[in-house]
C-alpha cells in the first residue's frame, strides 16, 4: 500500500513510521475524537521520534505545542496543524485522508519568537518566548504610565494607557490587531509597537519598528499603577521593566497547505471587512 492510499474499512493502518510523521492533540473532546479517527487510520511515529508533528486543536493549542519545542534542547520539528478548535488561524483544515500527501506537499513558513526579559518591583527576572506578542496590560483601575525606548533611546517618555504590547508578523492579526495595530505581511521583517486604549498622547498610534530593534518598556509608578506582562499566555505580574527583542537562533517551522498557507491569509486580511 502506498503512503496514502485509499482506505476502507478492514485494510491495515497506513504506517507513518518510516517519514517520522507523530501526533499530538489537545484534551477537548473535539480533538480527542480527531485524534482517535486518526489512530485507527494511521500508525504514528513516538512523540520523541518523530521528524514532523501533526497537532490537532485550536490556535491556543498550537501555542502551546510551539512554546513546548523551545524548552527542548533539540532543534523544533515542523508542525502541521489540523483545526479542531475554534479560530484556527494557524491550523490547516481537518481531513482524514491523504495526510502524509498533505504533509510532503505542504508550504513551510519559518516565524521567529520574541524574547521577552521581565523584571519586577522586587528585583526578580524572567525571560520568556512569545510567538504572537508581548503585551504589558494594567492590573487595576489605574491608567498605566509607561516609558518606551527604542534602541536605548527614549522614544516615548510616558504613554498613559491601559498598555501597550509588541507584535510579530504572526501575531499581527491577533490581540494586535484588535488594538487596532497594523497587519504586517509575515515577510515584512518588521515588529508593531501598538498601544492598547492609549489616553496620552491621544494621537499616538503606535509604531511599526524593523525587527532588530530592541524595545524597552520601563513602567512609571510602579508601585502605584501596577502592571503585569503577558508572553503569549505567559503572565509576570508587577513589572518595573521588559526588554523585548526578535530571537532569530530559535525559529519554529509551522507547514500548510499551499491553498491555505499562512502568509497569503495574513495579506488577505488587509482586505477583510
Amino acid at each position: 500500500m502506498t503512503a496514502d492510499a485509499p482506505h476502507s474499512d478492514g485494510c491495515e493502518p497506513i504506517d507513518l513510521r518510516p517519514q517520522g510523521i507523530g501526533l499530538l492533540s489537545s484534551h477537548t473532546e473535539v480533538a480527542r475524537a480527531a485524534d482517535a479517527l486518526l489512530r485507527k487510520r494511521y500508525i504514528f511515529a513516538p512523540r520523541g521520534e518523530a521528524q514532523t508533528l501533526v497537532a490537532l486543536g485550536g490556535d491556543g493549542f498550537m501555542l502551546q505545542t510551539l512554546h513546548a519545542m523551545l524548552g527542548h534542547t533539540k532543534p523544533p520539528c515542523p508542525v502541521f496543524g489540523m483545526n479542531r478548535g475554534t479560530v484556527g488561524f494557524l491550523m490547516n483544515e481537518w481531513r482524514l485522508d491523504r495526510l502524509a500527501e498533505r504533509i510532503e506537499a505542504a508550504k513551510a513558513i519559518r516565524v521567529a519568537p520574541l524574547e521577552m526579559r521581565a523584571t519586577t518591583v522586587g528585583g526578580e527576572q524572567s525571560v520568556h518566548a512569545a510567538i504572537n506578542e508581548v503585551s504589558l496590560l494594567r492590573e487595576t483601575r489605574q491608567t498605566a504610565k509607561i516609558e518606551i525606548s527604542v534602541d536605548g533611546r527614549v522614544a516615548l517618555p510616558e504613554l498613559a494607557c491601559d498598555g501597550v504590547l509588541v507584535a510579530t508578523p504572526a501575531g499581527s492579526t491577533a490581540y494586535n490587531l484588535s488594538a487596532r495595530g497594523p497587519i504586517l505581511p509575515l515577510q515584512a521583517r518588521m515588529l508593531a509597537l501598538t498601544p492598547i486604549s492609549p489616553f496620552r498622547p491621544r494621537r499616538w498610534s503606535g509604531a511599526i519598528l524593523p525587527d532588530d530593534t530592541a524595545v524597552c518598556l520601563r513602567i512609571l509608578e510602579a508601585d502605584n499603577r501596577p502592571v503585569s506582562a503577558v508572553a503569549d499566555q505567559i503572565e509576570v505580574r508587577d513589572v518595573a521593566k521588559v526588554e523585548v527583542r526578535l530571537d532569530r537562533e530559535r525559529s519554529l517551522t509551522l507547514l500548510f497547505d499551499r491553498e491555505h498557507a499562512l502568509d497569503e491569509r495574513i495579506a488577505m486580511e488587509q482586505f477583510a471587512t
